[in-house]
């Protein structure tokens, strides 16, 4: 039980530490891309920096964040016998730490894309795209938190998160109109 809880420590502590480094990697994207926008010499002095921050969070808080708490989260399964894997509040989590995976790569790749000086998304857009983290962290925690409670009533945790989603993404829109 000791060791269970244990784990269950270190896995809270490093999935908030992943969160952390996978909010601020997109924020930086977005200043990253706002900044390969401008003009020279600050261009190059901005893409240069940005660069630099990009990969040292990437490889020193969010990769190895990410690892421990896969690590610790696949330990916290064994610890239980595999039971929880049983349960419909666990096959939604699994299925968002699928998409969250997901997230994780296509933020790997905008990292490569920028350091080469190429962007795909407009400031705006990388807003919007930081929610998902956001709503993946939201359903998580709602569903090992309520357990059978979240499945019950799975429709209107469904609705509920999609006008979130909605919400959220209008608040980006409205807060970047009033910017201009």
């Amino acid at each position: 039980m000791e060791d269970y809880l244990i784990a269950k420590a270190i896995h809270i502590i490093f999935v908030v530490s992943y969160f952390a480094g996978i909010f601020y990697m997109v924020r930086l994207f977005i200043y990253h891309t706002e900044a390969l926008q401008g003009q020279e010499p600050e261009r190059s002095i901005l893409h240069k920096q940005y660069s630099f921050m990009e990969e040292r969070l990437w490889n020193i808080i969010t990769v190895p964040a990410l690892v421990i708490m896969s690590v610790s989260g696949v330990y916290l399964l064994y610890a239980t016998d595999w039971e929880y894997l049983l349960q419909g509040w666990m096959h939604i989590k699994l299925l968002f730490i699928v998409l969250l995976f997901g997230y994780h790569y296509f933020c790997w790749r905008e990292l490569k894309r920028l350091q080469c000086g190429v962007w795909r998304f407009t400031s705006v857009q990388l807003r919007m795209l930081n929610e998902v983290a956001t709503l993946i962290l939201f359903v998580v925690v709602f569903a090992v938190l309520l357990k059978q409670l979240f499945i019950k009533y799975w429709y209107w945790s469904l609705i509920a998160f999609v006008v979130m989603g909605a919400l959220i993404m209008l608040t980006v829109k409205v807060v970047n109109r009033r910017k201009k």
